[in-house]
């Protein structure tokens, strides 16, 4: 009743036309493509989302950086794993939100308030008759998308697909039946029967590979994966010793997988990275374009294709060596080639048609190779693989190449025609949004020393 009055009707009405239009939109795309939740069904408790809904309505462009996001994302990790807001909710929601509003580092402190009520290292023995209710699961699963980790039996990506038949489903290692009607299980046996369901016990498959599978003696089925899909095993935390696959080894086989999933989900949580996701949506990157340049960050309309002239042009070549220098000069970056910032801040993704149509095959992989050619004649062959990643992703629908540099441990220097033509060796950095050169051989000097002398 005190929120409904009408005089603030105007500002309800407000609020729900930024969350509707802009925030739940881009906290939801945050939340799949950064902490690996396809759907709330995953999720122990959905009013973990409001504090992260607040902290972005609150934001001023309603976007979180990078270092935001980790923290962002380990937190709500936490407060799945912690039970956070099981009990208890209205109190201590309302602290939450009360921190999120008030606090310089909101996630720092909130994620304090879960260490202090209980630790925050999983230990092996928590995962001990937890059966798939439990948030240890859902854990366990974004974890394994997190590793690019797939159906045991299809191959496919556990990420969210498309149709009934390939959604995700829970299945027993060690069959249930097979285990009733064994010798060395008593499944009227509490303890017996809770292990049988520990989640431990578990493999993510897709429906059509549940379907199939039947009751099959462990052993059997997993040597059929290893022979199959190799590394699917190791991405689901499955041991690899082939003697705990035999039935009689049944509870030796869960101890060494409490084991191993403690190991890696607390590695995971301790060293949460948002960069290290091989799977990349739209987006996100549209949204990284969106932000506009910044010091790790820079747009070229093309590599080589001069818009104005007509034709190709060196000096376009010679703006992405620059951009490459600078980032390796600095503390690394991403350029992307294939969009403008145009006056007003607008952003137009151009793709890379122009520039494919210069080379001898107009495709992806001419177009990396001509790339990474003029990389490796400027910097050597060595940082033309080392130095850089290329991608090629798409954003409205449209091909961009994304160059992602590493910062490097050793400066690179680009020979540039100073105002009398002579060409000259320059150090680039990045100074803001722009690929500079110093100038001043005293500063330069300065600058390597500090930068990679002094680091190393």
């Amino acid at each position: 009743s005190k929120l409904h009055t009408a005089d603030n009707k105007e500002k309800i009405q407000e609020a729900w036309q930024k969350l509707d239009t802009t925030v739940l939109d881009y906290t939801f795309n945050l939340m799949q493509s950064q902490a690996y939740i396809d759907h709330t069904d995953e999720i122990n408790s959905v009013y973990a989302l409001i504090p992260i809904i607040t902290y972005v309505y609150l934001k001023p462009n309603h976007k979180l950086s990078e270092e935001e996001i980790r923290k962002v994302v380990k937190w709500f990790y936490y407060s799945q794993i912690r039970t956070r807001y099981t009990s208890q909710l209205p109190q201590k929601l309302d602290k939450d939100l009360k921190i999120v509003g008030n606090s310089e580092s909101p996630f720092d402190e909130l994620l304090k308030i879960i260490e202090e009520e209980r630790p925050l290292e999983i230990k092996p023995s928590e995962f001990v008759g937890r059966d798939i209710r439990h948030p240890l699961f859902s854990l366990m699963r974004w974890y394994f998308k997190s590793q690019g980790a797939v159906c045991l039996g299809t191959g496919l990506q556990l990420r969210r697909n498309m149709g009934k038949k390939y959604e995700l489903e829970r299945d027993h290692i060690f069959a249930y039946s097979v285990l009733r009607d064994s010798e060395y299980y008593d499944m009227n046996d509490r303890f017996d029967y809770a292990l049988a369901q520990e989640i431990t016990n578990r493999a993510i498959l897709t429906s059509t590979e549940n379907r199939g599978k039947s009751a099959q003696f462990a052993d059997v089925y997993l040597s059929q994966v290893k022979e199959h899909f190799p590394n699917a095993l190791k991405l689901q935390c499955i041991p690899q010793d082939e003697n705990l696959w035999k039935i009689e080894n049944y509870k030796e086989f869960l101890q060494a997988r409490r084991e191993l999933l403690a190991e890696k989900l607390n590695y995971f949580l301790n060293n949460i990275s948002i960069t290290n996701d091989n799977i990349k949506t739209e987006i996100d990157l549209e949204e990284i374009i969106e932000s506009g340049e910044n010091s790790f960050l820079e747009f070229k309309s093309t590599m080589r294709w001069d818009v104005r002239e007509g034709k190709p042009n060196k000096d376009r070549e010679k703006d992405i060596l620059k951009s490459i220098a600078a980032f390796n000069n600095s503390q690394g970056g991403k350029l992307l080639i294939g969009v403008e910032e145009k006056e007003g801040d607008i952003k137009e993704i151009r793709g890379l048609e122009d520039d494919y149509n210069t080379l001898r095959e107009a495709n992806k992989d001419f177009f990396e190779l001509h790339l990474r050619n003029i990389v490796s004649s400027a910097y050597g062959k060595d940082f033309s693989v080392t130095g850089i990643t290329v991608n090629f992703p798409f954003v409205q629908e449209t091909e961009i190449c994304e160059v992602d540099v590493k910062a490097g441990n050793k400066p690179l220097y680009l020979e540039v025609a100073n105002k009398n033509g002579q060409k000259e060796k320059k150090i680039f950095v990045r100074n803001g949004n722009q690929s500079d050169p110093i100038d001043d051989i005293e500063q330069a000097t300065d600058y390597i020393k500090m930068r990679f002398e002094n680091s190393k």
